[in-house]
């Protein structure tokens, strides 16, 4: 017989770095040791309010709650102590987490957990702001009224692969908890350097000027060897003389 399936009711946090990939870009091993460190602040905040760690792959964290009060009091000192040390570092290098929280029933197996619900959390942590919270209406239930902490309700969500819409509350944070430098715009890769002007409009001239050489010399050439006495070709090659000037007042004007 197969074994029995585990559940339990619990309150899933999902949290991870914004634009990880660009802060790995400017410098992996200052990244990385940015990133153990505000984990090792995680996983000592998670211990205090009763949570247990799930997972720490990557640049995210998962952990559960027995509580959705704890669990919610746990994001928000999350996001304050690591607005804290974002202070310390340049605007650029600033990391901020984003975090989803979910009330739902979950499938256990060993130490991780499986199902809708863990998905439900993970779709909220992508949906947030960058040192931001949002929570489903099932932690929402529990924790009104119960907290000096102000949410916004931005409706029912239709999140990727859940098939029902989700009520999202986001979680009304202090300014100093949202990065003060724009972080989404950071995330759209610098273009390539493009040639300046004025060297583009060289290059295009050098490329007419050796068109209209070709063609002069093609046409002298021909004058030469067809046994006229009189020259002719001149009179095409002002065409094409013409032609290039036209080009050239073209290109800077």
């Amino acid at each position: 017989m197969s074994a029995e399936i585990e559940r339990r009711l619990t309150n899933i946090l999902s949290a991870d770095v914004f634009g990880y990939s660009r802060l790995m870009g400017l410098d992996e091993a200052g990244t990385l040791a940015v990133l153990n460190d505000y984990k090792g602040i995680m996983a000592e905040l998670i211990a205090q309010h009763r949570g247990r760690i799930v997972s720490t792959a990557g640049d995210g964290v998962l952990a559960d709650f027995p509580s959705s009060v704890m669990a919610v009091q746990t994001a928000v000192e999350i996001q304050r102590q690591l607005a804290e040390r974002n202070q310390k570092l340049e605007p650029a290098r600033q990391m901020w987490f984003r975090i989803g929280i979910n009330l739902g029933d979950v499938i256990v197996e060993r130490d991780d957990i499986f199902g809708d619900d863990v998905n439900i959390a993970a779709r909220l942590q992508s949906m947030a702001e960058p040192g931001g919270i949002l929570i489903s209406g099932t932690v929402f239930d529990q924790v009104k009224n119960k907290l000096s902490l102000s949410f916004n309700f931005l409706g029912p969500q239709r999140l990727k692969n859940i098939d029902a819409e989700v009520p999202v509350y986001s979680a009304v944070m202090s300014a100093a908890t949202r990065p003060a430098f724009d972080v989404r715009g950071a995330q759209t890769a610098a273009p390539r350097e493009r040639p300046h002007k004025p060297r583009r409009q060289q290059q295009a001239l050098i490329v007419s000027a050796i068109r209209a050489g070709a063609i002069v010399a093609f046409l002298g050439a021909i004058n030469l060897f067809s046994g006229h006495n009189h020259l002719w070709f001149q009179w095409p090659s002002l065409v094409v003389l013409l032609i290039f000037i036209i080009r050239a007042t073209h290109l800077y004007r």
